[in-house]
């Protein structure tokens, strides 16, 4: 089973932003959509557990055992994938799976060559992070995840929506930061209230200001709220220090919404031929 170590991940998006070629993450919840977008060209793939609330046609949501689901996961897309680093969502504020250390190790066992606070309290809201927080199973979980991540030398992406967050995970060793600007909009269940672009763009830069006033090394990549087509990367990477994109419902939602009812509609649209 190939495996990327963190250097090696590392070099590839130091060699695509070289030649200022934009990094794209892409969520994958199935092997075919694995498969479609690496052919499409995707840098690696992010696997969450929310992806299968996608493919059920509802909006994005956790469901069940985060952990558990990513983890079963993990061999559908590495059957058809071997090419590109596979990036797990881990839940670390999963009160059954305490020894996030044993956690990362099964992880990587399943395939995963990178992870990801995922599902992640930072975008939670203060009541549901307060809470958590209280019987130890918060944010700092993250934190620690991420840390644990960088000691044993494995790519970590950093979902975070705060400044705050943000020198959090540079302080613990993240690779890339993520500013997440909320849920994605568009397609048949996107979120369609929420901030414009320009607000989006402004609370990005704030985030990413604050991860490099910790590592001036850190990485940026955007993700969610209206950044949701790929004509909306052009202004973000024009007016911010952001070099990629995480797309979740971006590719494996909204993109098949289109094909599916584009592709019924056309055969639909075909008549039978008139008796004589």
């Amino acid at each position: 089973m190939r495996m990327f170590d963190r250097t090696e991940i590392l070099s590839r998006i130091e060699g695509q932003v070289t030649e200022r070629k934009a990094i794209l993450a892409a969520g994958s919840s199935c092997g075919l959509v694995a498969k479609c977008a690496v052919l499409g060209g995707a840098d690696m793939l992010v696997v969450y557990s929310t992806g299968l609330s996608r493919l059920m046609g509802l909006p994005t949501s956790r469901i069940g055992d985060s952990n558990a689901r990513t983890l079963e996961l993990a061999a559908e897309i590495r059957n058809v994938v071997c090419s590109v680093p596979v990036v797990g969502g881990i839940e670390a504020w999963d009160p059954l799976r305490l020894d996030l250390d044993a956690l990362l190790d099964k992880f990587w066992a399943a395939g995963f060559s990178g992870v990801i606070n995922y599902p992640t309290i930072s975008t939670m809201g203060d009541n549901w992070r307060d809470r958590r927080g209280r019987v130890g199973l918060g944010f700092e979980r993250e934190v620690e995840l991420i840390a644990l991540a960088r000691k044993k030398n494995i790519f970590s992406l950093a979902y975070v929506a705060s400044p705050q967050d943000a020198k959090a995970m540079a302080s613990a060793g993240a690779d890339c930061i993520v500013p997440h600007v909320g849920a994605t909009r568009g397609g048949l269940v996107g979120h369609e209230e929420g901030q414009s672009l320009k607000e989006a763009i402004r609370r990005i830069n704030e985030i990413n200001a604050a991860a490099r006033s910790i590592r001036s090394d850190v990485l940026s990549l955007c993700h969610g709220g209206a950044i949701a087509e790929p004509e909306d990367t052009i202004e973000v990477y024009r007016t911010t220090e952001c070099v990629g994109f995480v797309g979740a419902s971006s590719i494996e939602r909204i993109p098949i919404e289109r094909a599916v009812k584009t592709a019924a509609a056309e055969f639909k649209a075909v008549p039978l031929p008139q008796t004589h």
